[in-house]
């Protein structure tokens, strides 16, 4: 590990602040990725800026009949709040299918959300990798690429982002909430801020230099009956190689988000009116613009089955 100063910051706008005074600066809660980034030399950040400090940890109503989640909630605490268990059970679900108890008692919401792919070429920095060095190239795309991307890669990049909150927290229209240097604030729907790989896989969200989530805002709950499933190769401990989280009305109708298949929480609105004719109609709307690898091609046929499993889980208990 390199060697960088450290500070503790009063306020998120002083944070927000600091960070684009000194460019390179990351933010640090739980240090869960982070720290292990550090340690291997792929994020190499000159200075370190304490959040801890900052009172962003609580969970209360929202003004539209939401609930509001502080950046510094840890996942364990989320997903015990009886009030995201009775009205965004995806979302604890999806919690409580990622990681370990101990590190979802430090991880926190805002980091959970802006976690690295775990994808192996990114983790050895021997090996070319356009997100870690941009312009070296992509080992995963000739390379051993079965936990890769199926949908919305690009050829600078198939990796897939690991959040498991982040896929629950799409379902759900969730908005992030920031503050940026100089104190102005901005929202920003879920939807908008993951990145696609492009040309710029390096570029991973919509934040700006400097700014910091203050928070997550999820809307008024929409009902229905709601589900996590996750495929993986061990029951605990391991990253998806595909998720689902399903909303599913009494009237047929719902909202699919998928995980492990995309550079982001994949979630196509237009998709959602094939619900009804079953799993298949929905996966091959869902997965339309798919470029698997032969090494994943498989994940389309997980896809659907998980969805099958998923809307027949979801019907069942409506």
């Amino acid at each position: 590990m390199k060697a960088f100063s450290y500070e503790r910051a009063a306020t998120p706008a002083q944070a927000a602040e600091a960070a684009a005074a000194r460019p390179g600066s990351r933010f640090i809660a739980g240090g869960t990725n982070l720290l292990d980034l550090m340690k291997l030399q792929i994020e190499t950040p000159p200075h370190l800026i304490d959040v801890n400090g900052l009172k962003l940890d609580e969970i209360e109503p929202a003004e539209d009949g939401g609930l509001r989640i502080g950046a510094l909630v840890r996942n364990t605490d989320l997903a015990a709040d009886a009030r995201v268990r009775r009205d965004y059970a995806v979302l604890s679900r999806a919690l409580l299918a990622g990681a370990s108890g101990q590190l979802r008692n430090k991880a926190t919401t805002a980091g959970n959300l802006l976690q690295r792919t775990r994808c192996p070429y990114f983790y050895d920095p021997n090996l070319p990798c356009n997100k870690r060095q941009p312009g070296s190239g992509c080992s995963a795309a000739g390379g051993f690429s079965r936990q890769h991307a199926v949908v919305g890669g690009s050829a600078a990049c198939i990796a897939t982002h690991p959040s498991d909150m982040a896929v629950a927290m799409r379902v759900l229209d969730a908005t992030v909430e920031t503050v940026q240097p100089g104190g102005s604030r901005r929202r920003i729907p879920i939807a908008d801020f993951h990145r696609l790989p492009g040309d710029t896989p390096q570029v991973e969200t919509a934040l700006a230099p400097g700014e910091l989530i203050t928070a997550v805002t999820l809307p008024r709950p929409i009902g229905g009956t709601q589900v996590y499933r996750k495929v993986r190769d061990r029951a605990s401990y391991a990253f998806a190689l595909v998720s689902v989280a399903a909303v599913v009305q009494a009237d047929g109708s719902g909202r699919v988000a998928l995980g492990g298949v995309a550079h982001k929480p994949w979630r196509t609105e237009a998709a959602e009116a094939e619900l009804p004719r079953g799993a298949k109609a929905l996966a091959a709307a869902l997965l339309a613009d798919a470029k698997p690898t032969p090494a994943n091609r498989f994940k389309l046929d997980l896809a659907e089955r998980t969805l099958a499993a998923a809307l027949a889980q979801g019907r069942k208990q409506a």
